[in-house]
Formats: C-alpha cells, structure tokens, sequence
C-alpha cells in the first residue's frame, strides 16, 4: 500500500520522504491556509520535494469553473492531480479532464455507489472519508472493503485512496482490506513507527550495554 502525506506542511513533508520516500501528498486549500502560505507557491514547493501524485483542489463547484481551475493547476507540474467533488458537476469535470489527460482525485466519497460512479467516470484516485463517516456512526473501513470488491469484480483502474485517517487502527484496518493508498496527518505517520516493546527493548539493550562496560572497566 501507498503512503501519502495529508498536510501543507512544507516541514512535514521533508520530515517523513527523508525517513522512507513519501508516494504522494494529498492537500487543500484550508490546510495551506492554516500554514499561512500561498497555496500555488506551496504546491510547486511540495512538487521539488515528493515524486509522486500531489492533489491540488478545485474551488468551483461547477464542471466549467472546475476544468479551468484544473487546467491552471495541472501546468504547475507533471505529478499534481486534480481534486473534484463527488457530484454530478464533479463527475463531468472529471470525464472532461481525463480525456485531456489530466489525472483525477475524485474527492468526499461515502458510499459505495458514490465510488463505482467515480470509477465509471475514469477518476485516477476515489477518496472515501472514513473518519468522518465514523463520526456518523458508520464504519468507515466497511466502505474500502465494499469499494475493493467493486473495482475487482469490473476491472475498474481507479485506485483507492483512503482518506480521513485518524488512527494506527485505520491504517492498518484499510492495508489489510487492499486500499491502494493511506493519506494521513503527520501525526498518524509520525505514530506508525512506535510500539511500546520496540521502546522497552531500547531501554533494556542500552542498559545492558552501560553494564558491560562498567563491569569491564571493574576488570
């Protein structure tokens, strides 16, 4: 499964592709937002930094203004993919720019039916939200396993995306139900490499080594 990073922090991002390569970065205009930067100059930052698909989000909600956001977004460079909604605008927008050869996310997935739309479509990435449909009550995790056997009972190309991570749990419950890709916060990442036996068996070797030493100086 592919690892992506879901932030606008430039920081973040040189942080976990020099520990293993990232597959991609997924952002938005509210992320950048929040890391007060331009959201043009830090998608071209983002590109010198991961090669892989780095999604940049359309603000129109109409297929029109979506294509000439997408368009404008797509010159920034070879790996930027553009974001669309899930809707029926979203869906045109999506046929119109695959057909240029520009690579689709196709974004806020919560159904199932939602994501074979998508598909049929010819988005390049299907995004279903997890955490959020958590938050409804729902089972986030269901939807990767639902959308899995879709994609492989009709040979669909798209690849899943999960996104909405908010957990090591979620990570590890979509690799095991075959999604394609995990984005997630840094935190998330950041969590992914710790295990409480991993610490312990740090402690206990280098206390074991701080004892041998002492002792050998006794000699």
């Amino acid at each position: 499964m592919k690892i992506f990073l879901d932030t606008a922090s430039v920081e973040d991002i040189k942080i976990a592709n020099d520990i293993i390569p990232l597959d991609g970065v997924t952002t938005n205009p509210t992320l950048i937002l929040k890391e007060g930067k331009d959201y043009v100059k830090t998608l071209k930052e983002i590109t010198k930094i991961v090669n892989g698909p780095i999604s940049a989000e359309t603000i129109s909600l109409d297929a029109e203004g979506m294509v000439k956001e997408g368009k404008e977004f797509a010159k920034i460079h070879k790996n930027i993919v553009i974001k669309v909604p899930m809707t029926p605008e979203g869906m045109k927008a999506c046929r119109i720019m695959t057909k240029s050869g520009i690579r689709i996310n196709t974004t806020l997935i919560f159904s199932a039916n939602q994501a074979l739309l998508a598909a049929k479509a010819g988005t390049y990435l299907a995004s279903p939200f997890l955490g959020r449909l958590d938050d409804i009550g729902e089972k986030g995790t269901e939807l990767i396993k639902e959308m899995r056997q879709i994609y492989d009972n009709y040979g669909f190309k798209s690849q899943i995306l999960a996104a909405s991570i908010r957990s090591t749990d979620h990570v590890k419950e979509v690799a095991m139900m075959g999604a394609d890709i995990a984005t997630m916060p840094f935190k998330v990442y950041e969590q992914l490499f710790k295990h409480k036996l991993t610490d312990e068996g740090i402690k206990q070797f280098l206390d074991d080594w701080a004892k041998l030493q002492k002792d050998l100086k006794k000699k």
